[in-house]
């Protein structure tokens, strides 16, 4: 029996690192990490150990025979994978003028192939401590900017490598970041991860300041003269405009306010959002537009099980939604979606998947991609030329609209459909843009506009003496959760070396008097013990209405729910 990585795969190698085999690809070491949808099992060398699934944050390894039906499709990914590697390190070698002569990246791929084969026992690097401080070095003093995964990968770095005091930081009442307000609630699994970030919320080294804005309540510059050193991880908030006409009608939203409204964000009303349309056309095919579209065609009694926004669960219960249109600009081979999220769709009841087969590119993409292509991967799925002059047909459905780029989108007072290449118009009464986020510049940062990104050098912030960057902030919108942990150590790499060097000025203020200065600023900054009452308050209404929680959607009600009931916290 062997093991095999699922759908819910995170890429932050927690599993690589304790698999005694090196069965696990691509590693961190390897060039392939970061660019690969998710990591992959070889089944010929896994020795059914179990190490990984243990490790797994987020649940996403299961014993072969006891995958699920909707995951039985991921043994045979798992395998692929090596199979289409072998095949391409052939194809290098056979292309040297001798298997002696072999250098550059046909070595390497030959020495990856060679330490896969096995069952051999991992031949461990020599252990390396980048990430540490002299034993008589004073801690530092560190705030984090952020409780999303990039900050608390950081966090978790400085906790575990050194004896540093981390300030967590967050300008909303509650912590979790992109964990609590950009996965989807239907993605129970991925959304573990935060209890494994969780465990430092309470560690003695880390104090919390929720609910205070830096560049509002506090600038950037008072925040750095009280620690010896700060991270930024705010993320991408925004959202990437089409530049079109008509963007701005009302029923034009975009997919990362959609996804904030349905999860309960406090910047999001719950009116902000109406299902009061037959027909959605969502602009992209990413892995956020697929989240969208299941969403909204979801059966609304699973999604009650979720903790899914109230108000999003009542609007989804009393939509006239009946069919999702995803237009992609490109073919059904260039899609920008992972396999394993359009695995998923697959699975959903009583939804049908539809690819309108307008250009005869699309079929001829399907035809002859192989099975777990993207494309051959809609090789099962039903091909029409939809009349997109008629309603929506009955029932559910999502419809794939490949090779199709929106020149308007229609409507005088309001939406009504979507102009797209090749002289179509689909009527539709909301339409959704999801082409990708964008970062909003820190007020007191440098800040590129053309990259949404703040300009530095390994993490550091370019012109700065103690002030980083990490996650999407830094690197731009790429790369999910476990991309932040490598992220994360490039950063706090830089910052120590730093440290060491001396090029750290030590804080003008003490802890005890930034803690004074927040709450000047903000008297409903909301700390650990505050965030626990949260946490308890949100499970136990969620009990009452047979859900795993229910989330509070204002600040107020955080604020509220943080002031009552607190609990001691553990240790």
């Amino acid at each position: 029996m062997t093991y095999a990585i699922t759908q819910t795969c995170c890429n932050d190698a927690t599993c690589v690192a304790v698999c005694p085999v090196n069965c696990i690809h691509p590693t961190p070491e390897e060039r392939a990490f970061g660019s690969t949808e998710m990591l992959h099992i070889d089944p010929r060398s896994c020795i059914d150990c179990g190490a990984c699934a243990d490790a797994c944050p987020v649940d996403a390894i299961f014993p072969v025979d006891r995958l699920k039906p909707a995951h039985r499709e991921y043994a045979a990914l798992n395998a692929a994978y090596y199979e289409e590697e072998e095949a391409a390190a052939t194809e290098r070698e056979e292309a040297a003028a001798t298997p002696a002569a072999v250098t550059g990246d046909g070595a390497e791929a030959q020495a990856e192939a060679a330490e896969r084969t096995g069952p051999l026992f991992r031949a461990w690097d020599a252990p390396g401590f980048a990430r540490s401080l002299p034993s008589d070095f004073a801690p530092l003093r560190v705030a984090v900017v952020g409780t999303g995964p990039a900050g608390m990968y950081a966090a978790e770095d400085l906790l575990l490598h050194t004896d540093a005091q981390v300030t967590l930081v967050d300008r909303l009442p509650v912590a979790g970041g992109l964990i609590r307000y950009g996965v989807a609630p239907d993605h129970p699994a991925t959304k573990k991860v935060g209890e494994a970030f969780a465990r430092f919320h309470h560690h003695p080294r880390v104090r919390m300041q929720l609910g205070l804005e830096v560049g509002k309540e506090l600038s950037a510059a008072e925040l750095a003269a009280h620690h010896d050193a700060v991270i930024y991880a705010v993320g991408a908030a925004t959202d990437r405009r089409l530049g079109i006409p008509g963007e701005e009608l009302p029923g034009s939203v975009s997919a990362t306010g959609l996804v904030a409204w349905y999860n309960a964000h406090p910047d999001h009303a719950p009116d902000a959002v109406s299902l009061d349309a037959e027909r959605v056309v969502v602009v992209g095919n990413g892995n956020v537009a697929l989240d969208v579209a299941r969403i909204l065609v979801s059966d609304p009694d699973a999604l009650a099980a979720t903790d899914i926004a109230g108000h999003a669960l009542d609007a989804l219960r009393g939509r006239r939604v009946r069919e999702v249109v995803l237009l992609g600009r490109r073919g059904p081979e260039d899609a920008a979606y992972t396999r394993t999220e359009l695995l998923a769709l697959g699975h959903l009841d009583g939804v049908d998947l539809v690819v309108d087969d307008h250009d005869p590119r699309i079929g001829a993409a399907i035809d002859t991609a192989g099975p777990l292509d993207k494309a051959g991967m809609l090789g099962g799925v039903t091909r029409t030329a939809v009349d997109w002059s008629r309603p929506p047909e009955p029932g559910r459905r999502i419809v794939f609209r490949f090779h199709s780029a929106p020149l308007a989108v229609t409507g005088e007072q309001a939406v009504t459909g979507v102009q797209v290449t090749g002289g179509t118009e689909i009527p539709a009464q909301l339409v959704v843009r999801s082409i990708g986020h964008r970062g909003v510049a820190v007020p007191g940062l440098p800040f590129d506009e053309t990259t949404g990104t703040v300009p530095h050098e390994g993490g550091r912030v370019r012109g700065r003496t103690n002030e980083y960057v990490v996650g999407w902030i830094k690197r731009g919108p790429s790369g999910g959760i476990g991309a932040n942990r490598s992220c994360a150590a490039e950063t706090v790499t830089t910052l120590l070396a730093d440290a060491v060097a001396g090029e750290l000025p030590a804080p003008s203020g003490s802890a005890k008097e930034f803690a004074r200065l927040a709450r000047r600023r903000n008297r409903r900054l909301v700390d650990a013990r505050g965030l626990a009452a949260i946490e308890r308050a949100e499970r136990e209404s969620g009990q009452r209405d047979g859900r795993v929680r229910t989330k509070f959607a204002t600040v107020p009600e955080l604020v509220a729910a943080a002031r009552r009931s607190r609990l001691r916290l553990p240790g």
